[in-house]
């Protein structure tokens, strides 16, 4: 085995994982990550960036599609979805080809291989070649997380699949169940019913997305509804039958149960750490609801060993991995003593369905657990851009203290509320006030005057609405 002397070794080339590394190198720490598939991690190759290209074109094909009605007439309109998968495949490996270029620019070295940690550094393995040593005075894990499975629901990447097989699969199915209404169960339903699948979403909570504002899911229920999705919350998955070269599936409601009819059924029911072959127990790391615990700078009970991302949770977004492998980094290179925890309510959380949907901070109902709240709610159907362009959808809702108007949390949903969540952001991240709000002056006309809008609300002086 060879040896190599390090400051740091990074396990994954992830959001988190590879950030963590940059950072850490501009900082002059030593530093090498070990990664067995593409820098990315799944999130530049399996998740995040080719499903966000599939998206964009979902939309553009449905805007296509129903264009009559602002003048647009395209007739003879098809989709090919193997070259709409092409292309994010295409622009996955541009992303990845991207990651490893930063690495050469801030030399650090890329091995590919599966890594573990053993003390004094990690040990990295390559199917048929001996284990090669990589001494290191810290390591860090950001091996990220894997797709979590329902008894009874087996995976055989034709018929049942989870977002990997269908990232990879070029039939256009024409008609699918997805299982699990969160942020990547509602992103496919959209992006398949937009290309004219017939498309059912399973989910037992009371709502969509569940974990954000109620208010957010309900209204994404409306807007499926007309999008032609069907929207079956409160269902539990009970049994699935592969029949001929589809399935039936069963799902039971407090009404009783039923029965479903698919091509293709897509399993999106969360994602669980990914801690396999890690070995952590003989290094001492304590883990919760197998989850790594670690301190305010990412440093797990194993004092040499840190990590970040969708392994420690429980915000599992690439974001909040990217920012924690910034405070893991510093804090290795001696630039953080502890303080400054990442606090979960600046971190905001984003879904790319059409309508989008954004937040950060509390909910309202976390927010009226603490005291009392002003609530302020504005429609874009308020707004003349909203109006212009045709994208009357969705709402900004401000949530604030009672007392002194500091915001709490804003919720978001509608077109290109994305970008908008960045304000929010701010806003949370400033402590800034709903009056503050309201004396920014927003352009005219632009999405973004829903923020302030909304503000107004709250204080019980809305002028639009």
């Amino acid at each position: 085995m060879a040896d190599r002397a390090l400051d740091l070794v990074v396990i994954g080339a992830g959001p988190g994982g590879y950030v963590a590394a940059i950072r850490a190198a501009q900082l002059g720490v030593r530093t090498a990550v070990v990664e067995q598939e593409r820098a990315g991690g799944v999130c530049g190759n399996w998740g995040c960036i080719p499903s966000k290209a599939i998206l964009a074109d979902a939309e553009l094909y449905r805007e296509l599609r129903h264009g009559g009605s602002r003048g647009i007439v395209a007739d003879g309109l098809r989709v090919d979805f193997a070259r709409v998968l092409a292309r994010s495949r295409a622009v996955a490996e541009k992303q990845a080809k991207g990651v490893e270029s930063l690495f050469r620019k801030h030399h650090i070295d890329l091995v590919q291989g599966r890594g573990r940690p053993v003390r004094g550094g990690v040990e990295v393995s390559r199917d048929g070649a001996a284990p090669e040593r990589l001494a290191a005075r810290h390591v860090l894990l950001a091996t990220g997380s894997r797709e979590r499975m329902l008894p009874g629901l087996a995976i055989d990447g034709t018929v049942v699949q989870t977002s990997r097989e269908a990232l990879e699969d070029p039939r256009l199915p024409a008609s699918i169940v997805v299982i699990g209404g969160g942020a990547i169960g509602v992103e496919f339903a959209y992006a398949y019913a937009s290309f004219g699948s017939r498309v059912s979403v399973v989910e037992m909570a009371d709502s969509l997305l569940p974990g954000m504002d109620v208010d957010l899911g309900r209204e994404l229920a409306r807007a499926f509804h007309r999008q032609g999705v069907e929207v079956l919350v409160g269902h539990r998955f009970e049994r699935l039958d592969l029949e001929g070269e589809g399935a039936r599936v069963t799902v039971r409601a407090a009404s009783g149960s039923r029965t479903l009819t698919a091509q293709r059924v897509l399993v999106a029911v969360g994602r669980a750490p990914l801690t396999d072959g890690l070995a952590l127990d003989g290094l001492g790391v304590r883990t919760e609801h197998g989850f790594v615990t670690v301190d305010g700078t990412m440093r797990t009970s194993a004092p040499e060993l840190f990590a970040i991302g969708d392994l420690v949770g429980p915000l599992l977004l690439a974001h909040a991995a990217s920012e924690q492998g910034v405070v893991a980094a510093e804090a290795i290179a001696g630039r953080r003593n502890g303080a400054g925890a990442i606090d979960p309510a600046r971190i905001p959380m984003c879904v790319y369905c059409q309508p989008e949907v954004a937040a950060i901070g509390l909910t309202e109902e976390e927010a009226r657990a603490r005291g009392p709240v002003k609530v302020g709610k504005v429609p874009f159907r308020a707004l003349g851009k909203a109006i212009a362009t045709g994208r009357t959808e969705g709402f900004v809702k401000v949530i604030a203290g009672a007392r002194h108007g500091e915001i709490l949390g804003v919720h978001l949903i509608g077109h290109g509320v994305t970008e908008l969540v960045g304000e929010a952001g701010l806003a949370v991240t400033l402590e800034a006030t709903t009056h503050e709000l309201r004396e920014t002056v927003h352009a005219h006309p632009t999405l973004s005057e829903a923020l302030r809008e909304a503000a107004l609300a709250a204080q019980g002086e809305a002028v639009n609405i």
